[in-house]
Formats: structure tokens, C-alpha cells, sequence
């Protein structure tokens, strides 16, 4: 006698199988969530760009003999809301130098650019190529400056889109600063 019964699933076993992978592929998308990902990861940049920002104008407030942060009054520290003809609500009392698109004339490091500061003048040259912009660049996704040119201090903000950031970072005062929807780095977290 010989046995010659078919090898292979059956078509209940396949269900069961697909139904499975369905479930686990699910859970595992829940459990990722790829849009808070994607939101950690532009914070993340966000993080970065303001600690480079930050640092480069360190450099130039203490290496340039007469540091000027608002570009030879091309505009003021701490009037207006206007900048190259850019315009931002500003949400409190501080006034924030914000950039408006992302071109390659607001990215510029020799005063021009959405931050009003000659990095160029550095000796020994600039810290940064370009001035880095927020990754969204929408809404309420952009970088903001004010300073106080008399004093020589400086705050750059951000907002933050991910909870893991809101949370750890940025709400309640927990990075220094006096507003609460905003990162903010800087020498005066209170311009």
C-alpha cells in the first residue's frame, strides 16, 4: 500500500495564516505609529538646527569686534513683525523675526536671510553655509528670532509637532524659556 495523499494547506489554513499576518501587521502599525515617527524625526532636526543657530551666533557675538544682530537696523530687534516682507502674528509680547518661505535668499548667512545677522564676518569664516530652515516650514512650523542688540542676547524658537517632544522638551517652561507652545534656546529666553 501506498499513501498518496496530497501534501499542502488547506484553503481554511491560508485564511487563518492571512487573518493572522493581518492582525500582527495591525498591531504593529498602531504601535509605531508612523506619523508620530515622522513628527519625532522633524523635531528632532528642529532640535538640531536651533543648536547650530545657537552656537553659530555665540561665535559671532564673541569673535566679531562690533557684533550687530539685527543687520545694521535693517530691522529691529524688537520692533515689528515684518521681516523682508515676511509677516508673523506674533503670539505674545516678544516680537519674533520669522522666515517666510524656504528660497535660497532667505537661507543666505550674510545678513539677507530670514536671521539678520552678517555671519560672514566671523573671523576665520562662518560656522554655517546656509541658515537652516524648519522642515515643514507651515503654519506654525517655522524658526523665529528676536534679540537685544544694546545687550547682545539672542532667543531663536521653534515649534514642536510630536507629543514625545511637547512633553520632554518643550511645555511648561521645561526649556528655560518664558513661553510655553514655543522650544527656545538662546542667551535672554525672555526677549
Amino acid at each position: 500500500m501506498t499513501n498518496t495523499a496530497k501534501k499542502g494547506f488547506t484553503l481554511v489554513e491560508l485564511l487563518i495564516v492571512i487573518a493572522i499576518l493581518g492582525v500582527l501587521a495591525t498591531a504593529t502599525v498602531i504601535v509605531l505609529n508612523p506619523v508620530e515617527m515622522l513628527a519625532q524625526a522633524r523635531d528632532s532636526n528642529r532640535v538640531s538646527d536651533l543648536a547650530s543657530l545657537n552656537t553659530a551666533l555665540g561665535v559671532y557675538v564673541s569673535s566679531v569686534a562690533s557684533p550687530d544682530l539685527d543687520a545694521s537696523n535693517a530691522v529691529s530687534c524688537q520692533g515689528g513683525t515684518t521681516f523682508k516682507g515676511y509677516n508673523y502674528a506674533v503670539p505674545t509680547t516678544a516680537t519674533f523675526v520669522a522666515q517666510g518661505v524656504s528660497t535660497v535668499a532667505a537661507r543666505t548667512i550674510g545678513g539677507a536671510g530670514w536671521l539678520p545677522v552678517v555671519f560672514s564676518d566671523i573671523p576665520g569664516g562662518s560656522p554655517i553655509a546656509t541658515l537652516p530652515i524648519d522642515p515643514t516650514g507651515t503654519d506654525d512650523f517655522i524658526y523665529r528670532y528676536a534679540c537685544d542688540n544694546t545687550a547682545k542676547t539672542f532667543e531663536l524658537n521653534a515649534a514642536f509637532e510630536s507629543e514625545k517632544y511637547l512633553t520632554t522638551l518643550d511645555l511648561d517652561g521645561k526649556d528655560g524659556g518664558d513661553q510655553t507652545t514655543f522650544y527656545e534656546v538662546g542667551t535672554s529666553l525672555t526677549l
